[in-house]
This record gives C-alpha cells, sequence and structure tokens, in this order.
C-alpha cells in the first residue's frame, strides 16, 4: 500500500489489522474484538489519518499506526459510554454491556486501551504518545463535563463547545495531526491538520445533535429526541435558552418525559428560528476546516478532506 494509494486499498488493510490487534485468547473479549470489526461504520478516523497521511508524504505503516491508534480509543471509549448512557444498542447490534455485563464490557474497553499503549510503544514517538494522552483525557473530561451541565444545570454555549471538543473534536484532530506529528512534518502543516480535524469535529457533533432533534426517526434509523430524554442540552435546546425560552428548561429539566415533550421542543426550535442558528454554526466550523487545508497542494486527499467537512453543512439542508 504506497503513500496516495486509494482508499479503498487502504481500508482493507486496516481492517485486518484490526482485527489482528484486538484478538484475544478470552472469549468474552475475543468476542467483543470480532463484534468491532464486524460492525465496522465509516471508518471515519482512519479516513481521516490515511487522508491527512497523503498530504504530508507520510509513508504507510506511519499512516497505519495513526489509524489504529485513534479507532481503538475511540471504540474502547464507546464501550464504557454505552454503559454509562446505558444504550441498549450499538450500530444496529445489542450493547456489548447488555450481552456481557458490565464487568466484560469495562474490561474490555481497558483492554483496548491496552492495546493503544502497545501501539504507541511500537511507534516510539514522544510528542503522538503526548498527543494521544492528551486526547483521552479530553475525552473523559468532555464526558464528565456533559454530565455535570446537567446535573449543576450550567447550561452554556461555552460548555457545550468544551464538551464537543472533549467528546469528538480532539479525536478528529488527533488522527489529523498524527501523520503529521510521526513523520516530522513542520509545525505549519501539523497545526493546519490539527485545525482542520478540530473544526471539522466540531461541525460532525454539532449536525450530529441538530439531526437528533430535527431530523427524521426514518432517516436516522431511530427515535428523535433521545439527547433530550437523557437530560442533555444540546446546541439547538442551548441557543433556545440563550433566548430566554423557558419552556426549553422546563423540558430538559424533566428529560422531556412528559408525551408531547419532544415534539414541544422541536415546535420552539423552528418558532424561535435557532433551526437556522445551529446551521450557520455549523456552516462556521465546515468553512474554518476547509481553509485550513488551503496551505496544501491540490489533491485527491485535500478534495476527499474538504468534501467530508462540506457534508456535515448538507446533512441538515
Amino acid at each position: 500500500m504506497p503513500t496516495g494509494a486509494p482508499l479503498h486499498a487502504a481500508l482493507p488493510a486496516f481492517e485486518a489489522r484490526l482485527a489482528a490487534t484486538v484478538a484475544s485468547d478470552v472469549a468474552f473479549i475475543e468476542a467483543i474484538g470480532e463484534d468491532l470489526v464486524a460492525a465496522g461504520g465509516k471508518r471515519l478516523r482512519p479516513t481521516i489519518a490515511f487522508h491527512a497521511a497523503d498530504l504530508v508524504g507520510a509513508d504507510p505503516e506511519t499512516a497505519m499506526r495513526v489509524a489504529l491508534a485513534v479507532e481503538l480509543l475511540h471504540s474502547a471509549s464507546l464501550l464504557h459510554d454505552d454503559l454509562i448512557d446505558d444504550a441498549s444498542m450499538r450500530r444496529g447490534s445489542e450493547a456489548a454491556f447488555r450481552r456481557y455485563g458490565n464487568v466484560v464490557s469495562v474490561m474490555s474497553g481497558d483492554f483496548l486501551l491496552a492495546r493503544v499503549l502497545s501501539l504507541l510503544a511500537d511507534a516510539g514517538d514522544a510528542a503522538f504518545t503526548r498527543a494521544m494522552a492528551r486526547t483521552a483525557a479530553r475525552i473523559c473530561e468532555g464526558e464528565v463535563l456533559q454530565f455535570q451541565m446537567a446535573s449543576l444545570e450550567s447550561w452554556s454555549l461555552a460548555e457545550y463547545d468544551a464538551i464537543i471538543d472533549g467528546k469528538t473534536a480532539v479525536l478528529l484532530a488527533t488522527a489529523a495531526e498524527g501523520p503529521a506529528l510521526l513523520s516530522g512534518a513542520p509545525e505549519p502543516q501539523r497545526a493546519a491538520l490539527r485545525t482542520f480535524g478540530t473544526a471539522y469535529g466540531r461541525a460532525f457533533q454539532m449536525r450530529d445533535d441538530v439531526l437528533d432533534l430535527l431530523g427524521e426517526p426514518d432517516a436516522l434509523g431511530k427515535p428523535v429526541g433521545g439527547d433530550l430524554r437523557e437530560g442533555k442540552a444540546t446546541l439547538p435546546v442551548l441557543l433556545l435558552m440563550e433566548r430566554g425560552v423557558q419552556a426549553a428548561v422546563e423540558i430538559v429539566r424533566r428529560q422531556a418525559s412528559e408525551p408531547d415533550d419532544v415534539a414541544r421542543m422541536r415546535e420552539l426550535v423552528r418558532a424561535h428560528g435557532v433551526d437556522d442558528a445551529a446551521r450557520h454554526a455549523i456552516d462556521a466550523e465546515v468553512d474554518a476546516a476547509v481553509r485550513a487545508l488551503e496551505p496544501f497542494p491540490d489533491g485527491s486527499a485535500k478534495r476527499m478532506l474538504t468534501g467530508l467537512a462540506r457534508q456535515e453543512a448538507e446533512r441538515v439542508r
């Protein structure tokens, strides 16, 4: 898989390496690892890592190490998050803690983190190791901050920004910057990729939050309003609160427990025009992500990353 190889060649190689990396002699851990590989998903973080490696001319093994490290860290966080959120499903299948119990799910997440440590040791790069450590810490902080905001009712857009940075953006930023770090690319390139990943990650999470409330259940494959029922105030709801809409506060406080609460919140969002305000916020992050790539020469990798970012704006139209 030479540098610049098309993604359809890189991802199958990634899947094979991922399967080997998560293999275990313990049957339950092996089963969870097999589920992780089989579930697949969009492999967004590895995709970003491979394209970013192409932009900076990183070698294939560098791209692979970053892709594996970020995907395993993401997967470990999902195993823990599902248990915390009491989520029954993950990517169309029963959540691991529902199938195997809390202990197996938590320890399997820790097993994946141990595999991340092994990958970092093999890479032997202190800067990338520090970046991954910061990323792991930020993910934890984002999750706890989300719980803290709900518990203390400290609803604010500033806290929301910090939450989505920790939950989503920081890992995408590391996926983008990682190949540049490991290949010794100059700081301006590293900063540009870090900015791209952060802005794209923010747009991605904002879009997800908007669709959770305003999307159509058939298109989403799940009921709308899941965040509200968990007591989470996300972008459109916070924009309502910022405008002093007390009904929005009351619905969040009771976790949308009344039959028409989700429908009422959807009405409020549209009536006060905060659906457009949320879309403008997403557009601003998409524009920032695209601008960050301007220093790089035109090519397939740049076009693919730009296209990924622009999709986030299109999906909420």
